[in-house]
């Protein structure tokens, strides 16, 4: 991944202060010049879109760190050995790397209870102010009965993984009931078996959760290739502010990048250039956490971003390319909620969101789980997400005639092929090629490879690869 990194600069790492666990960034000033002009989603209503030459706010008016300053860190891993400790899962780490770099902001930890109901039944957080956040899925770690016993009446525990090194101590904490068949039926909107994430992570889960204020003890590292482009909110912010960025649009996929996405992000730059911005920036965003098995493992899709950058399919001058730590629910319009928010945090004033974003086949019927459309519908209406700007997908087709990806035209219907993400995944199975244009070639190598990389081998066992 050595090439990629010269497409892309890399904010060194800010320095946190040693006299305290929470860092703040306050955000840059703005000024709006009004401008009146068509919102993106719907030709029917205009929207005033503020022209900006500051990034947007973070959530509650402030970014929050939740990673202690280096100076602290041997005195808080002596504390953390001498308190009740739980032990963390893979994905248990990966909320707790969510939370330390503020991308759940204003979050100081995982959720206590009116927290955690908050976001079960309003998908939002009332703040003391009387202002209002999004938040619609539940972040929150739980533990079992043998856990709440050895934890007894403390105050605090400290949080270790896999192989007993302390993460993280968790404050003033607070045990309450895990209920488990409400939060799964308020966040996917069914109980049915088969929710890849309610089997990871809740099913057999501990009957308990237990919230407080989080002291991270260092940045979370993977040590897997990637971390360069694990950037925090805080990076990319530096990073937005070095390029003179006045518009930051976001874009979030699980999946390889094709040149029907690419001419989306694109065709959205050339669309706010028009609107009076100077020079919007695209986030690429791929999702880094947790993912069903079928999907494309993390390092392999960098690998295939990476030749889309080096082809110049996008401008690597006016792309930040950033892996975003989240795990994924697949919880359609509840989760995608999610995903618009963080960005926020991340500086992002513009979200582009696609058809039945964060969504899945039903894991019983054959059906979709959820309505294609709603997750762009609850965007445009969500609490807390009022300040962000979405903008839905264009349709994109493969068009025979010109040989490119093309914006459908349902006028010449006839002219576009669709490709679905099965179709194309049976191509590169196939090692067969897709039509020109569809994709450039270094990125279908890298797809290719990928699943070559999964053909059982002559003693009939699968080739290792290596996990996202």
């Amino acid at each position: 991944m050595a090439s990629m990194a010269t497409l892309f600069f890399k904010t060194p790492n800010p320095s946190h202060p040693s006299n305290q666990f929470t860092k703040t960034h306050k955000t840059h000033s703005s000024i709006y010049q009004k401008i009146s002009i068509p919102q993106f989603s719907d030709k029917k209503k205009t929207k005033a879109i503020r022209v900006s030459c500051g990034l947007i706010e973070p959530d509650g008016g402030k970014l929050l760190e939740l990673v202690v300053g280096e100076k602290l860190r041997d005195e808080k891993r002596r504390e953390a050995n001498s308190m009740p400790r739980v032990k963390l899962s893979r994905i248990d780490i990966e909320w707790v790397h969510v939370l330390s770099e503020g991308w759940a902001s204003p979050l100081r930890g995982f959720m206590r209870e009116t927290e955690f109901l908050q976001t079960l039944h309003f998908n939002s957080l009332r703040l003391d102010d009387g202002s209002v956040v999004n938040m619609s899925v539940p972040i929150v770690l739980a533990i079992d009965d043998s856990q709440k016993n050895a934890i007894g009446d403390s105050r605090k525990v400290a949080l270790f993984d896999s192989d007993e090194k302390p993460v993280a101590i968790l404050r003033d904490i607070e045990i309450y009931k895990h209920n488990k068949e409400e939060r799964i039926a308020r966040t996917w909107g069914t109980t049915a078996p088969g929710l890849p994430y309610v089997d990871e992570t809740i099913e057999n889960a501990g009957n308990w959760l237990i919230g407080g204020d989080l002291e991270v003890i260092e940045p979370i590292k993977y040590n897997d290739g990637l971390d360069q482009y694990r950037l925090s909110p805080a990076e990319l912010r530096e990073e937005f502010t070095r390029r003179n960025a006045d518009a930051v649009f976001a874009f979030q996929l699980r999946n390889p990048v094709h040149n029907g996405h690419a001419l989306l992000m694109t065709d959205t730059r050339k669309r706010l250039l028009e609107m009076g911005y100077k020079n919007p920036v695209l986030l690429l965003h791929p999702l880094g956490g947790y993912t069903k098995a079928d999907d494309v493992p993390l390092i392999w899709r960098m690998k295939q971003h990476e030749k889309v950058l080096e082809a110049g399919v996008l401008n690597p001058e006016t792309t930040v390319v950033a892996i975003f730590p989240s795990p994924m629910h697949y919880a359609g319009p509840t989760e995608v909620q999610w995903h618009a928010k963080s960005r926020i945090n991340a500086g992002a004033n513009f979200y582009i969101v696609g058809r039945d974003p964060a969504g899945m086949s039903h894991p019983v019927a054959k059906r979709d789980l959820y309505d294609a459309d709603h997750g762009k519908m609850v965007l445009s209406m969500a609490p807390g997400l009022e300040r962000l700007n979405i903008l839905p997908f264009k349709v994109a087709a493969y068009d025979k005639k010109q040989m490119k990806m093309a914006f459908f035209d349902p006028a010449r219907s006839q002219d576009f092929l669709f490709i679905s993400g099965t179709k194309m995944r049976t191509l590169a199975k196939n090692k067969e090629t897709p039509p020109d244009g569809f994709m450039c070639p270094g990125g279908w190598e890298v797809l290719v490879e990928y699943y070559d990389s999964l053909v059982p081998s002559e003693n009939d066992k699968l080739r290792e690869t290596v996990p996202a």
